[in-house]
């Protein structure tokens, strides 16, 4: 399907329901099937912070399918690694609304796993993320440090175990993203652009974007979105492969689009910041997992803002790719995959504020 729906304002609840009005995904769905929503809490921060997706996009959907006669609802993912599913549902809004609607929450870290195959890749996957009829995928539109972009096909992460997550790094992290998404289908995508990053996955540098987007391909939607904040298809690795294996269509000249309220549609353009690149000059990355280089790139943030990096004149190594290497006085190791290294700070992850001590700390 070739069509994209956008909606513009800042009340993502009254907009969602505009959106479900419209798009009828109930359409043909048997009224006992179980319906998963998929939001982004890669960490517990509010989605104020641009990192999470906003939990009156969930209560939109959870009434429109409530008072339509679906009961089988369930909310589930995994934080990212290092982080915790339940404080993430309780600091995010997801615990009130289980209440509220009486909708079991699941977190995907206590799921057991199940092995499929694609291609030549063995994957896992949580078991009752391949248990569900309808999968809704509700992504943030955000940058992301190491793949320019996260929004409906990276977001999907969340349904693998955590080993699974950090072993993604060290098959480069493209790929199994995309071979993820041909095993495991997403059905409904809301992408919550009311409130995101435009610099780190985690948030912290909050955009207000004052849009949501709809659709059922998840390339379509990922395509529009990195078109939408400047970049290219074949800037992001993982999107143009899942079009090569014929997960969805790209967003072009072909493509409807349906705008609603555009007299709602905010002035600014909407452009990645390039403050990662910036930083990661000081970086030697081998398979790093995002939560280890986010919170490395977040620590050198800091301590640019101080003047204080005009010191490190040895490379910060970070990734499973340096295990077990013993480099002496050449550089910097970051995180316990380090731990070999003559200067290393332990950690799975390490802490931001770890990381700015313990280079503060080279310096003396």
């Amino acid at each position: 399907m070739t069509e994209l729906t956008i909606i513009y304002g800042k009340e993502p609840k009254k907009m969602v329901r505009t959106l479900l009005e419209l798009l009828q995904p109930e359409k043909a769905l048997p009224l006992d099937s179980r319906i998963a929503l998929k939001p982004n809490l890669v960490l517990a921060k509010p989605a104020t912070s641009g990192a999470t997706t906003s939990p009156e996009i969930a209560a939109a959907l959870i009434e429109h399918f409530q008072e339509r006669g679906y009961k089988n609802l369930v909310i589930m993912e995994s934080s990212w690694v290092g982080d915790n599913t339940k404080r993430a549902f309780q600091i995010c809004g997801y615990e009130e609304l289980s209440k509220r609607y009486d909708i079991p929450l699941i977190d995907l870290k206590d799921d057991r796993t199940i092995k499929v195959t694609y291609e030549d890749m063995n994957l896992l996957l949580c078991k009752q993320a391949t248990e569900v009829d309808y999968l809704i995928n509700l992504p943030v539109l955000k940058a992301h440090c190491q793949t320019r972009l996260t929004c409906s096909l990276k977001n999907l992460k969340g349904c693998i175990p955590d080993k699974e997550k950090r072993r993604y790094h060290s098959l480069g992290l493209h790929r199994p993203i995309a071979y993820l998404n041909q095993v495991l289908r997403t059905d409904l995508i809301i992408v919550d652009g009311i409130m995101g990053d435009l610099t780190f996955e985690e948030g912290g540098n909050p955009v207000e974007m004052g849009r949501i987007i709809a659709g059922f391909d998840p390339v379509l939607v990922d395509s529009y979105v990195a078109s939408l904040i400047g970049y290219e298809v074949s800037d992001i690795e993982y999107l143009q492969i899942s079009h090569q294996l014929g997960r969805g269509n790209l967003y072009g000249t072909e493509t409807s689009l349906v705008e609603l309220d555009q007299e709602k549609k905010p002035g600014r353009t909407l452009r990645p910041s390039y403050r990662v690149a910036q930083l990661a000059q000081y970086i030697e990355e081998n398979q790093s997992c995002s939560p280890c280089y986010g919170s490395l790139i977040h620590a050198l943030d800091r301590l640019e803002e101080k003047g204080e990096l005009d010191h490190l004149d040895l490379p910060l190594c970070i990734g499973r790719g340096y295990h077990g290497q013993k480099e002496k006085g050449k550089a910097i190791g970051i995180g316990n995959c380090t731990v070999q290294m003559d200067q290393h700070l332990p950690g799975c992850p390490p802490s931001a504020r770890d990381i700015v001590q313990f280079l503060r700390q080279l310096k003396k």
